[in-house]
């Protein structure tokens, strides 16, 4: 158990987008560490499978769920007060849900920029919002950001606005949080696999693990208090793709 936790208490992680990807890889690298988990996604067959899975691999840690669509606010509102019931404190926070659909600004679908800003930005400023009554000196909040927070490219169109947006939430609440104890880290990663990489005619080791990403963040939140790591980002050896 980590020597951070300012209670004796299990503690607590929260991961939105929590089944599949970098955060079933986050869940399952806390998991280990001794955390108690919750996770949200959209399918409830998802939610059941973590479930099962939990039950055999991790029966040490619990694992709470919730079935939200993190695109609208009421269901990420009530996501927040489900995890406040459970937790009495909140050790680290990962908003990690998100969407891809790739296009250019000038020629993608009409409300496709409303989407993925309800979806990646939206989504973690209501649960940060509605879960800092639990975060308290030592804690910690990952925002998922992307190495499109920092370089617009060619198809990354309101994906890529969406994420600089999600990065210049991570740099206000660095400010705000940072008197109260609170660590704010920005990752931004490059191309990893995940379901968004399904079916892409790469070689497996051209593109990063999703493991890759949790352990880097366990690494920069097993810090000192005195230390924090602001921004990481991280590529393929290979470059961007």
């Amino acid at each position: 158990m980590p020597y951070k936790s300012y209670t004796k208490d299990m503690p607590n992680i929260v991961i939105t987008g929590g089944t599949k990807g970098l955060g079933r890889a986050i869940a399952e690298l806390f998991a280990n560490k001794g955390f108690d988990v919750a996770i949200c996604a959209r399918t409830e067959t998802d939610l059941r499978a973590a479930e099962a899975h939990w039950a055999v691999h991790f029966p040490n840690s619990n694992l709470l769920t919730f079935p939200v669509d993190m695109s609208k606010k009421s269901e990420v509102v009530d996501f927040a007060t489900f995890v406040r019931e459970k937790f009495d404190h909140l050790d680290v926070l990962v908003n990690n849900a998100g969407l891809y659909l790739p296009g250019k600004v000038t020629e993608e679908q009409e409300g496709t920029l409303e989407t993925l800003i309800e979806t990646n930005l939206y989504s973690a400023y209501h649960t940060t919002r509605g879960l800092l009554p639990l975060l308290k000196p030592g804690s910690h909040i990952f925002n998922m950001c992307s190495v499109a927070s920092i370089l617009a490219y060619p198809n990354g169109g309101s994906y890529s606005i969406a994420k600089f947006a999600l990065h210049g939430l991570s740099k206000a609440l660095r400010e705000e949080l940072k008197p109260k104890g609170v660590k704010v880290t920005a990752i931004m990663p490059g191309a990893t696999w995940s379901d968004s990489w399904h079916g892409v005619d790469l070689p497996y080791e051209r593109l990063m693990q999703a493991d890759d990403i949790a352990r880097t963040i366990w690494g920069a939140y097993d810090l000192s208090p005195s230390a924090v790591v602001e921004e990481i980002l991280i590529r393929p050896q290979l470059g961007d793709l």
